[in-house]
């Protein structure tokens, strides 16, 4: 018997639910973990999940959307049976030793205790994800990994280590907890729950994060192939290896491009590295250098030429006006 059949039948051994709300929040991020949560009690007929949320200190805390959560120190509640932190922007800021104390002591006793979006770094700040695989958010992988080099960092939608679970962002934070809800319940249950937000729950963790949404219609083949390029944006792998993999010749995969991209895929390859580099251009304070081998560019010329050619200005006067 699950623990969710224990509690259908007994209102009073509910699983008991902290979510840990930092400054900042993504507003759905925050949603994608407690609203699962509401509708898992209704899809059962009672209450299964009891939810509190909780604040860094005794000051409220406000979303990036403008809405306020209430002040509840995380300090002040004593035990849990999960516990979830979310966070958004600045949570190293955020997170005082006393912050780092409560969070630890709570998530000796939990069953679960995971992290969201920046949640991840929360955890790993407070030495809980040290030799454990996590993920964050694809925006902070290189920073992450740095950081926390006792943590295995991992491009996945969401990870699973023992009994500590981390999202990089709000969708496969939904898919995240109807996995929970699946262990703790039944995936019957958790069925129900992913009806009654239109989606199912065939997303694999391990699947990879995509650092630009996906803008052109792919077919299988070329989606797998697009998945590899994100992966190797560093160190791009030549064209005719990328179809080796893929059990197809080098013609074979042009024409897959050519027929749903609409160009070849080492046009495809050159603009996934051009939107990294934008994005690390205009987005960070990283020397160009570093940029330029993080998009694969052994030399500096050879970047400054292909960024010109992509976004029609230096790199440089691109991040002037940015």
């Amino acid at each position: 018997m699950t623990k969710c059949e224990r509690n259908l039948m007994n209102s009073e051994n509910l699983t008991q639910v902290v979510v840990l709300v930092l400054d900042a929040t993504n507003t759905l991020s925050f949603a994608a973990a407690v609203d699962p949560l509401r509708a898992a009690n209704r899809h059962a007929g009672r209450a299964v999940f009891q939810w509190h949320l909780a604040t860094p200190t005794d000051a409220p805390v406000s979303l990036t959307s403008g809405l306020v959560i209430p002040a509840n120190p995380l300090a002040r509640i004593a035990r849990c049976d999960w516990i979830v932190t979310v966070s958004g922007f600045n949570p190293e800021g955020q997170s005082t030793p006393a912050l780092l104390s409560s969070l630890r002591r709570l998530a000796a006793t939990a069953e679960h205790v995971a992290g969201v979006d920046g949640g991840p770094w929360v955890l790993a700040l407070a030495g809980l994800l040290d030799g454990h695989a996590a993920t964050v958010h694809w925006e902070d992988f290189e920073a992450f990994a740095a950081r926390f080099p006792d943590t295995q960092t991992v491009n996945a939608r969401y990870q699973v280590s023992g009994k500590f679970c981390t999202a990089g962002g709000a969708a496969p934070t939904l898919d995240m907890m109807l996995a929970l809800i699946a262990e703790t319940c039944s995936p019957a249950l958790a069925r129900k729950v992913a009806g009654s937000f239109i989606t199912d729950t065939v997303s694999a963790p391990s699947q990879p994060q995509i650092r630009q949404p996906q803008r052109t219609q792919h077919s299988h083949i070329t989606a797998r192939a697009h998945a590899l390029m994100e992966t190797t944006l560093d160190a791009p792998v030549p064209i005719a290896t990328i179809a080796q993999r893929l059990g197809l010749s080098p013609r074979a995969l042009q024409l897959q491009f050519k027929a749903t991209v609409g160009r070849s895929p080492q046009a495809h390859y050159m603009a996934l590295r051009m939107a990294e580099a934008e994005r690390l251009v205009t987005q960070t304070h990283r020397p160009l250098h570093d940029i330029a081998l993080s998009t694969g560019f052994s030399s500096q010329s050879a970047f400054a030429r292909a960024y010109a050619a992509a976004h029609g200005t230096s790199a440089r006067d691109h991040r002037k006006s940015a």
